[in-house]
């Protein structure tokens, strides 16, 4: 069985294909949008490894694999196609964040300034995934000017960033270090 190539050459000239056969330039909003989202996975790979809970591991090995549903969603061009099953945002998997977020949250002393990206090594990178979450986040918007995205796949990006907004906090809480809070007096 010969493998498949990695290389097809068809992008040589600074074009992709969408699903569904469009060929956009590589510069196009919707391939700044599933870019981003493939970089954010890419960067939760990476947390993973930071993580010493069994359970935020699976939650997020689940997250990673919708966000692989949220690039094909944003690769279809659904004027010449309809969106595959799997390339869709439900609001259950809105709510199992929501669950998530709230099941971590509970645990967490409140909360009463802004806290600064830092801490445990894996809050640090917990930071970067929730920065370039809402990247993505913004980058779909701005597609969302121009082609259809579904409310579901906006809100679960939304909710994504808080939830590793909380999980950063969870990090440093049961590593044992001190948040560290803005100092708005810039002194």
């Amino acid at each position: 069985m010969k493998k498949s190539l990695v290389y097809t050459k068809t992008g040589d000239c600074g074009t992709t294909g969408l699903i569904g056969g469009t060929r956009v330039p590589k510069t196009h909003i919707r391939l700044e949008a599933y870019g981003t989202v493939d970089e954010l996975n890419s960067n939760i790979g990476l947390l993973i490894t930071y993580l010493n809970e069994e359970r935020d591991r699976e939650f997020l090995l689940r997250v990673q694999n919708k966000l692989f549903a949220v690039g094909s969603h944003l690769a279809t061009d659904q004027e010449k196609v309809q969106l595959k099953e799997v390339s869709i945002i439900t609001s259950a998997d809105i709510e199992q964040i929501e669950h998530e977020i709230d099941a971590n949250d509970e645990i967490l002393p409140p909360l009463n300034a802004f806290v600064l990206p830092g801490g445990a090594t894996g809050a640090a990178i917990c930071h970067i995934c929730r920065t370039v979450c809402r990247r993505a986040e913004r980058r779909i918007l701005a597609l969302s000017e121009t082609c259809t995205i579904s409310p579901e796949l906006l809100a679960y990006v939304n909710r994504l960033s808080d939830y590793l907004f909380i999980l950063s906090r969870k990090i440093n809480f049961n590593e044992g270090k001190e948040e560290i809070f803005w100092n708005n007096s810039c002194k």
